[in-house]
């Protein structure tokens, strides 16, 4: 286990999927992320890659030749090398192996770091291709958070507030075998940019918001106030949380580069909605933030 810490936030990140474990508020003496109870759900901030959701049937075509791979891909079930720490950042490093190769046949390089600024938590990942083929792939974030002032009998857990400001958003909904239906359904809220968070929220799976439709994600409380804030550049975020016993204790606030497939998807890989692809030697950076409010 990997820690940083400044005068606001603790951090600790596990070597093994490169997993941020804990987001301790010093300010207010609170653990912000979810801790991992499998009751609910044994994971906190899982990095998705090569994969954000499951292919259709759990088999996908990478230039012709049929793979298995499960849902949201392999990287967090293997163990990455402390590649370089500093009093305020870390970064990890997992190289493609023959492992990898069984589910994945590209050579890459996969870096996520993570720095402290104040009361934010900056996650950045670097993908880039070793090979000499073109490279296809999508990565994601995870991160589950705490609710403040958990209460399972609550009507209204909390809030999502969402930017920009819209007056409906395009929702995507998964419908079958962790794949999204072919349906976009429009939402439609009395405050346009504020989701509740009820015991009914996520009952078909996840909300998924493609096409940089929101930009940040604030958390509040069922009192409306703010206690985190997440923001990025990735062209669809997801929200979820599990359905057991009524509400878990947490929710996730996820922004992906890729989604899982569409029902009924048997393309190639590389024609996936939201794939990136990266030439030979080439690499892709990006970062997203986590601000305490």
């Amino acid at each position: 286990m990997v820690q940083l810490e400044n005068d606001f936030i603790k951090i600790c990140v596990n070597l093994h999927g490169a997993e941020l474990t804990s987001i301790f508020n010093k300010l207010t003496n609170e653990e912000m992320l979810w801790q991992g109870d499998p009751a609910y759900w044994k994971r906190q901030s899982p990095v998705l890659f090569p994969i954000v959701g499951s292919v259709w049937n759990n088999t996908y075509r990478y230039n012709g030749t049929e793979y298995a791979m499960s849902q949201h891909g392999f990287a967090r079930d293997m163990d990455f090398v402390l590649k370089e720490k500093t009093d305020t950042s870390v970064f990890f490093l997992l190289c493609s192996n023959a492992d990898t190769k069984e589910l994945y046949p590209a050579d890459f390089e996969l870096e996520i770091g993570y720095e402290l600024d104040g009361r934010s938590v900056k996650v950045m990942w670097n993908v880039k291709n070793t090979g000499c083929d073109d490279m296809h792939f999508q990565i994601g974030a995870h991160p589950a958070f705490n609710y403040k002032g958990y209460n399972p009998e609550a009507d209204t857990q909390g809030y999502f507030s969402l930017l920009p400001i819209d007056t409906n958003y395009r929702l995507s909904t998964i419908t079958e075998k962790g794949c999204l239906g072919h349906d976009i359904a429009k939402i439609y809220y009395k405050e346009h940019c504020i989701i509740p968070i009820t015991k009914d929220t996520f009952n078909n799976d996840a909300l998924i918001l493609e096409d940089s439709q929101v930009i940040s994600v604030e958390l509040q409380d069922a009192n409306r106030t703010p206690y985190i804030k997440l923001s990025f550049d990735a062209p669809v975020v997801g929200l979820w949380s599990p359905i057991k016993q009524g509400y878990a204790p947490f929710v996730c606030i996820e922004p992906w580069y890729g989604r899982c497939d569409k029902v009924g998807y048997e393309g190639e890989f590389a024609q996936r909605d939201w794939v990136m692809h990266l030439s030979a030697n080439g690499s892709f950076r990006t970062y997203y933030t986590i601000e305490l409010l």
